[in-house]
């Protein structure tokens, strides 16, 4: 019987493969490229696109395509055959270099934000050479980025990559301060923790929110939710655990590094971990997890969901970015170390992720921000929309002691002066996990838990890049005009310590108190809604940012904010139109007829006996006619806040409105018919309930 360490792996074109099906000369160029951003050689080009075909062709593939991230925040791909035409009738099977390259699909369709007209079809994907071709479903699949025919980006990869290069191009700048010219290059590592619930697949096709939307728009507490704690690392039900069974197989089969998996704290929520790797791999990654979570799903009658929540009442779902600094002789940035020089190197680098993140705090919320998300953020589930650091008690107060120039107390009481005298060691593990701080020190990385389940991992990366290689940029400024560096090194982080420690909270991020400190003393932003952060993109300083650091042209931001706008305009519309059919042609036609029924129960009974006039029926009838009535209204109210909606042209002021008015409105609808359902029996309600899906499986 095959073991995973014979089968993981077997459809991807790495390293391996590569290494047994190319030319010494060939390999060696092509790493060149791979490890250190070289130009590629088109005759490279060539034989490494004959040995991908070959080696496709041979595990049974027919077809190629580039398979690229488009802002519609999923995967899109175009196939085509190798076959070419042969002199005598037949075919040949033929794969180009030019091909493998680049390939030229229609961008007419995809969202651009104004980047060029929808007459203006042409677009081109490009090769990446980092992100290993793999096969999947008899293709294969060649990761590209996509660009439109001016050259804009018109996806998530470009950006991550430009981000990736910045912050490569500053973090060598300190290295080498540092004394260190064996590295050659320095790359940012993620390993995304993704949430998920599975449902019953009948189930799910009995309701069209699901269906349309991702998530219940209506749904009434079942009689047990999350309470008991009991379903958290739980005993994996057998029809779950060969559903995991079968993805863990067919990730491993594609190089993805499926490491942990266990039931997550909501009924029917689990989790899928991976084991990190470079953050544009693991972005390639960790949309293909989302894909195959979905199709194997399918095969084992059940339906993944992805939505950030779901269900109303008990957890949502995130997506937790640990995200670290390495170097490619294996060296983690973000890793204490145990000698004063490391100390010293960790120190910086530490303060300069603290200095973006106050700085950028605005642009980080942005990354992760969508309609689904905004229900999930600030829910005893998920951090708060305000951004804060978590450090830790021991970091916290060593950054307190060189801040003050004092001695830290640590065991050996050693003066912590950076570069003057000798620091000590200290911990890796020097802090605990704080399940509820949006950015979380764990040892050697950050968590960045704001993510939702369904986002693509790029947006919050790109932005987190970007604002790194910025402060890093500041940094070897100052410290390369510096006379002494030892000394001006110290100054440098007391300066961060004292103007960016408003951003350091390693307290309970739940608690109100904690959101007032942080607006109202410390000036931190609390940007609870996609509309209230969208105008971070476009704020002087940010755009300013991140075109001097070559991440986003002015053109392609104004672009991003107005599909993240549209996406959400388009995302609320969608649900509330949902909401009024469901209301209109299910919940209130499923209601009528339990009353009518219950109408003629109290007939009956008052023939028997003429005095029963407050019975159960008639007591029942009463509130559910009432509640009927409400929810007519409802709908209605939401039917009108549709139409205003539809009439506002501007995109940012559409949001706002949706925010303020359409999403209350789809509030107002969902009480009365959530309490209609409590009220109904059971075999007239139209579509199956929170108990039933959350324990169906």
């Amino acid at each position: 019987m095959a073991t995973v360490t014979d089968y993981f792996g077997s459809l991807v074109f790495d390293d391996r493969v590569m290494k047994a099906n190319l030319s010494a000369d060939v390999y060696q160029s092509l790493k060149k490229t791979i490890d250190e951003g070289a130009r590629l050689d088109p005759s490279v080009a060539n034989a490494v696109a004959a040995a991908m075909k070959d080696w496709a062709v041979s595990l049974g593939a027919t077809h190629f395509t580039h398979w690229f991230q488009p802002m519609t925040g999923i995967t899109a791909e175009k196939h085509d055959s190798f076959i070419g035409p042969a002199p005598d009738g037949r075919v040949i099977l033929e794969f180009s270099g030019k091909e493998l390259v680049k390939g030229e699909p229609d961008a007419s369709s995809f969202p651009s934000g104004g980047l060029r007209a929808t007459f203006e079809a042409r677009g081109y994907t490009a090769w990446d050479p980092t992100s290993y071709a793999f096969i999947k479903d008899k293709t294969l699949c060649i990761p590209t980025a996509f660009c439109s025919y001016s050259g804009e980006a018109l996806d998530k990869k470009t950006p991550l990559l430009r981000s990736m290069e910045a912050l490569n191009k500053q973090a060598m700048r300190i290295l080498r301060l540092f004394g260190n010219d064996s590295v050659k290059c320095v790359r940012t590592s993620v390993g995304p923790e993704q949430e998920y619930f599975l449902v019953d697949k009948e189930m799910y096709r009995k309701r069209k929110d699901l269906i349309f939307t991702g998530r219940t728009l209506f749904g009434a507490k079942p009689p047990k939710g999350q309470e008991m704690d009991d379903h958290y690392f739980g005993v994996i039900q057998p029809r779950v655990a060969a559903y995991m069974a079968e993805l863990n197989e067919t990730l491993w089969k594609m190089g993805v590094l499926a490491k942990t998996e266990h039931n997550e704290v909501a009924p029917a929520q689990h989790e899928l971990a991976p084991i990190y790797t470079t953050t544009n791999i693991a972005t390639d990654h960790n949309q293909l997890t989302m894909e195959m979570m979905q199709k194997t799903a399918e095969k084992h009658g059940l339906v993944c969901l992805l939505h950030e929540k779901p269900f109303a009442g008990v957890n949502g779902s995130g997506k937790h970015n640990n995200w670290s600094i390495a170097t490619d002789t294996g060296t983690n940035l973000l890793s204490p170390g145990e000698t004063p020089y490391e100390n010293a190197q960790f120190l910086l680098f530490l303060c300069a992720v603290i200095q973006a993140v106050d700085e950028y705090q605005d642009l980080l919320r942005m990354s992760v921000a969508t309609a689904g998300n905004d229900h999930r953020l600030g829910a005893n589930e998920a951090p708060p929309a305000v951004v804060s650091i978590f450090l830790g008690d021991e970091l916290t107060a060593i950054l307190s002691a060189i801040e003050r120039d004092v001695p830290y107390n640590a065991t050996e009481k050693t003066q912590m002066k950076l570069g003057v005298h000798v620091l000590p060691p200290f911990p890796k593990d020097a802090t605990d996990r704080n399940r509820t701080s949006p950015f979380a020190f764990t040892g050697n990385k950050f968590e960045f838990r704001m993510l939702g389940s369904s986002n693509s991992i790029a947006c919050a990366n790109i932005m987190l890049n970007a604002a790194v290689a910025e402060v890093l940029q500041q940094y070897a400024d100052r410290l390369e005009q510096a006379k002494n560096f030892d000394s001006e090194l110290h100054t440098l982080i007391q300066d961060t310590i004292r103007e960016h420690k408003r951003i350091i909270f390693n307290g309970n991020g739940y608690d109100d108190a904690w959101i007032k400190e942080a607006v109202e003393q410390r000036g931190l932003s609390n940007l609870r809604t996609t509309p209230d952060c969208m105008s971070a993109l476009l704020a002087p300083k940010n755009m300013e940012m991140l075109m001097a650091q070559k991440v986003f042209s002015e053109a392609e931001l104004n672009s991003r904010y107005e599909i993240m706008l549209e996406n959400y305009c388009k995302t609320v519309i969608i649900e509330a139109r949902t909401m009024t059919d469901m209301a209109r042609k299910e919940i209130l036609p499923a209601v009528e007829t339990y009353v009518s029924d219950l109408a003629a129960a109290a007939n009956a009974k008052k023939a028997v006996c003429e005095e029963l006039t407050c019975c159960y029926e008639t007591k029942r009838i009463r509130k559910l006619s009432m509640l009927m009535d409400q929810i007519d209204m409802g709908a209605e109210a939401l039917e009108d806040a549709l139409i205003s909606v539809g009439m506002i042209q501007d995109v940012g002021q559409q949001a706002d409105q949706i925010r303020d008015e359409l999403l209350p409105k789809m509030s107002e609808l969902r009480a009365p018919a959530d309490e209609a359902e409590t009220l109904v029996a059971e075999r007239y309600w139209p579509f199956p309930t929170y108990g039933a899906l959350l324990f169906g499986v």
